[in-house]
């Protein structure tokens, strides 16, 4: 099995395992299910697969074709011989009383008293304190993520073909347990038993299981916080500080081996360029079927490219489009080096749309390539390095003496945005993103009225008066510009994902210097947990750290 880490071998590890979800509840006799307009009682499983689609009617995706038919394909699976029998049809199924009736139950949570949401919060300190640690090598350690996930429908992001499909109950006969061999193993729930018991000692994580959609294997492991997830995180960001004292060299080399004999050489060289410059992942084989027709860099097909000699006043630019990781479209069109570009025209000649762009090369071929070039050097850390490089190089940029705080910190989302456009972190525009523009622009319209008023005032008063209407306008004022920070901000994130390249591609060095440096609150920047994660950044990096 893969190492999710490198960590070095541990000598002793107990912990309780992992938490379940709670067992599903039938409904109430009172809510119904319909089919055809006539009641149906469903069986336990079908019934409870009912409502993981119940409760999702007013999502766009239940208005998705694909959505709905790899649903109805997973649900009837769930169905008793008369129910598959009977229910062969998505359209003539009413799910609308278990969609009130979920509603109800979230609203009811929503209502609980103190009382009651303190009952909750000591029960889950309990779970929390059971299970939430570990001792490993006799240290008392967070783990991360000790609850199993809960069934549900898959949704994934962007247009996953495999949206829908039942996300099934993970069982204890599905998980692995790895703990230490003298410790004592911890039990599985009643009347099941563990699918195997594990002391390897060079991994890090404490249980293992397959998920069903797309086969991978999940783990329970550390917390983002420990010291060993932190000397992980360290060193992943000081080989990317090591490849950029080596990346001249290593652009020079592939730039030489653009006019390689081998051909092999010149589509390596190329890839490696684009994952240089564009910050494209190296992309992994993977199995045919129902998989997503994602595709990274060496996987690339001739189709997923368009050449120009000249397009909008530049010369040579490639056009991509294709679906990335996560089935998230990869859209741009680049201007590039006049070899690249002879090199591409020369690699898609003779071929068909579906061939191969690199059909000399593979990520194996070509991480092999990188480690013989530099240490432990992989197409991941060109991404960790470039991303980084970017940041530091824009908050540079960017950031101005005299800044206001809201100003600061529209220039640190400004870069952020930057990296996160180079590593293509897409999103959706929130449901609620016209609301809070309204909203915003609500408080701005007030704002100018009380402005307006506190001006004409501060015209016809003397002596205190006026000395205290010229502080309250400066206040609104500050308020005002706050305000119209926070809608330019909000305009331009809205269809980027900031959260991903700040917490997986960023040196946090480079954060926290910056707010050291501007006296910026590092609350500002990364949240609790953030904090907890990157406390070794923070004790670490001075005001002057430059990536």
């Amino acid at each position: 099995m893969a190492r999710p880490d490198g960590m070095d071998k541990w000598k002793t590890l107990e912990h309780n395992g992992p938490v379940f979800p709670p067992d599903y509840e039938p409904l109430p006799s009172n809510v119904r299910f319909y089919y055809n307009g006539k009641v149906v009682h469903l069986s336990p499983l079908a019934e409870e697969v009912a409502g993981f689609y119940g409760r999702m009617l007013d999502h766009e995706y239940t208005s998705k074709d694909v959505f709905n038919k790899n649903f109805f394909k997973d649900w009837r699976k769930t169905m008793t011989e008369d129910e598959k029998e009977l229910i062969t049809d998505l359209k003539l199924c009413n799910f609308k009383e278990i969609d009130i009736y979920y509603k109800e139950q979230s609203e009811k949570r929503k209502a609980m008293t103190k009382e009651e949401k303190l009952e909750l919060k000591q029960k889950n300190e309990e779970i929390t304190l059971k299970y939430g640690f570990c001792l490993l090598d006799g240290h008392k350690q967070k783990i991360g993520n000790f609850r199993i996930e809960p069934p549900g429908l898959f949704r994934g992001r962007g247009e996953h073909p495999k949206m829908g499909k039942l996300k099934k109950r993970v069982q204890p006969e599905d998980i692995i347990i790895n703990i230490g061999e003298k410790a004592k193993i911890p039990s599985p729930p009643a009347g099941h038993k563990w699918k195997e018991v594990k002391h390897d000692k060079t991994v890090s994580w404490l249980a293992s299981w397959t998920e069903n959609i797309m086969g991978n294997v999940k783990y329970i492991m550390l917390n983002p916080s420990s010291k060993l997830k932190s000397i992980k995180d360290f060193e992943k960001y000081e080989k990317a500080r090591k490849l950029k004292n080596e990346v001249g060299a290593i652009r020079s080399q592939y730039r030489a081996d653009f006019k390689s004999r081998e051909m092999v050489v010149r589509q390596r060289a190329v890839a490696l360029y684009f994952i240089d410059k564009l910050a494209l992942r190296a992309g992994n084989e993977k199995e045919e079927g129902e998989t997503a027709d994602t595709v990274g860099c060496c996987s690339l097909r001739v189709e997923h490219i368009q050449l120009h000699e000249e397009k909008d006043g530049k010369q040579y630019v490639v056009d991509f489009d294709f679906l990335g990781k996560d089935s998230i479209r990869y859209s741009n069109s680049v201007a590039v080096e006049k070899r690249v570009f002879k090199n591409l025209k020369h690699f898609i000649q003779g071929k068909s749309p579906s061939d191969d762009l690199f059909d000399r090369l593979n990520t194996s071929s070509l991480n092999k390539h990188l480690a013989s070039l530099m240490e432990d050097l992989t197409a991941k850390v060109f991404r960790t390095y470039n991303a980084s490089q970017t940041l530091q190089n824009q908050l540079n940029e960017l950031t101005k003496e005299g800044m206001t705080e809201p100003e600061l910190l529209l220039a640190y989302n400004r870069a952020n945005r930057s990296v996160a456009v180079l590593c293509n972190h897409q999103r959706a525009v929130p449901k609620t993103f016209d609301k809070q523009m309204e909203n915003l622009q609500v408080k701005i319209k007030e704002k100018k009225a009380q402005i307006k008023e506190t001006k004409k005032l501060y015209k016809e008063a003397k002596g205190d008066a006026k000395d205290k209407l010229k502080k309250k306008l400066k206040t609104l004022e500050d308020g005002m510009k706050k305000l119209e920070v926070q809608r330019v901000d909000k305009e331009e994130n809205k269809q980027i994902a900031l959260g991903t390249s700040k917490l997986n591609y960023l040196d946090p060095r480079i954060s926290v210097a910056w707010c050291k440096k501007w006296n910026v609150k590092i609350e500002k920047i990364y949240n609790k947990t953030q904090r907890d994660k990157f406390r070794w950044a923070i004790e670490m990096a001075g005001p002057d750290y430059q990536f």
